[in-house]
């Protein structure tokens, strides 16, 4: 009982299928003209919308000025603010390396420290200041008073 059930359902299977791609070499060679009017539309209306995009985009110019801060004669750190931001003599030493111009390599020569030192020291001191880069975080602490 089960094969003739199973040998029915397969017939009928593959007769659909057979159908189906009659029905569909005939909607391709019926109306292949439609259809490939269409996908040359759609990739030019994607294109058109691409370059329309990448031609009207705005540019942004970012202008970065840096402005030397004259050091006072009689600079006198102003401790108070180190104690509230919590900088650490270490901290402070590398931020007056960082303001002399000095590459992280050369700041762990002088500070007898490796650079991963050098980094993390410089990282903390961003993140107290908050400051983003090395010549923000000079400004900071010069407007701040920590270095000269």
């Amino acid at each position: 009982m089960r094969k003739p059930v199973l040998l029915y359902g397969l017939l009928g299977g593959v007769l659909i299928v057979a159908l189906k791609l009659i029905e569909y070499r005939w909607l391709v060679v019926e109306h292949s003209l439609e259809i490939y009017g269409g996908l040359v539309a759609v990739i030019f209306a994607g294109l058109g919308i691409w370059l329309g995009l990448k031609l009207t985009r705005k540019s942004e110019t970012v202008i970065v000025r840096e402005v030397e801060v004259p050091a006072p004669a009689d600079f006198t750190r102003d401790n108070s603010k180190v104690e509230s931001l919590g900088i650490t003599p270490r901290e402070l030493e590398i931020l007056e390396f960082i303001a002399a111009g000095l590459s992280n390599k050369e700041i762990a020569e002088r500070a007898h420290v490796s650079e991963n030192t050098v980094k993390t020291h410089s990282s903390r001191v961003f993140d107290k200041l908050g400051a983003r880069r090395r010549t923000q975080a000079v400004q900071l602490g010069k407007e701040f008073r920590l270095i000269p």
